[in-house]
């Protein structure tokens, strides 16, 4: 069913599209997302994305967010955003009124999407509810640390299983090839797995989680080189680097903002 997805209107109810999406040329920079979509636009709700199939990447105030079975996006209400959506996609939208449902995000923020959540999207979707008051749908999709890094899953084969056995202890310290050999598998195709299904590199995916779990540990209270080797880093230091690089400032600086925002 070449370009087919469910796009919502601004009631939140769902509008079935087909090809609609697939017409006029592809870009260089576009790839495999389709060249038209949805235009530059704002709702007065807050609206949850998420892409149960296909790619699809929503632009608001020019950054690109990029949608997966593994990460969905808020958009808090009066934000601008557009819309490309790739051949065969499913786009899935959560309307919320703002009123009662304060959103902790002012701007565009990725979700990660783990099972429980993807369990209740897709028995929303099943059922066809768009209830826009939906209190324990919100809870939950607004549920997690607000400054988590995406960090899409891969949906099968041995890139899936590195990535289980690293959710459960990201500290784990095997490299690609290691794993590869464990899983009877080349390095090769395991790192062309992880760049396909996530479009991050291996050592990129597995920095990315380290430092997510890292921001947990840290709200605990637990020392900046404490929380370091807790989540696989084997310096103080190369954590330091690597949070500077993906959050804008060190540990200290984080755990500073947030008690002062808790405050």
């Amino acid at each position: 069913m070449q370009g087919s997805f469910k796009r919502p209107d601004d009631s939140g109810a769902f509008v079935t599209h087909r090809d609609a999406w697939n017409q006029g040329p592809q870009t260089a920079d576009d790839g495999f997302i389709a060249a038209l979509g949805h235009p530059t636009h704002v709702h007065d709700f807050h609206q949850f994305l998420y892409a149960p199939l296909g790619c699809v990447v929503v632009t608001a105030l020019g950054t690109d967010h990029g949608l997966s079975p593994s990460v969905g996006l808020w958009l808090p209400a009066g934000v601008p955003h557009c819309a490309r959506f790739g051949p065969d996609s499913l786009v899935m939208a959560e309307s919320f009124d703002t009123e009662p449902h304060v959103l902790p995000y002012t701007e565009a923020t990725v979700v990660n999407i783990g099972d429980r959540k993807r369990r209740m999207l897709l028995s929303r979707m099943r059922s066809g509810r768009t209830d826009p008051g939906d209190a324990y749908l919100f809870a939950a999709l607004t549920d997690g640390h607000e400054r988590c890094l995406a960090l899409p899953r891969p949906t099968g084969g041995p890139a899936r299983t590195v990535t289980a056995g690293l959710l459960r202890d990201p500290a784990d310290q095997r490299t690609a090839t290691q794993w590869a050999e464990d899983l009877h598998t080349s390095s090769t195709s395991l790192r062309r797995a992880f760049r396909k299904e996530t479009g991050l590199a291996f050592t990129e995916w597995r920095t990315r989680l380290r430092l997510n779990r890292s921001l947990e540990l840290l709200d605990q209270g637990l020392m900046v080189g404490a929380v370091a080797a807790r989540v696989g880093f084997t310096s103080t230091n190369g954590y330091i680097v690597a949070f500077r690089r993906h959050f804008g400032c060190t540990p200290g600086a984080f755990v500073r903002a947030s008690r002062h925002s808790a405050a």
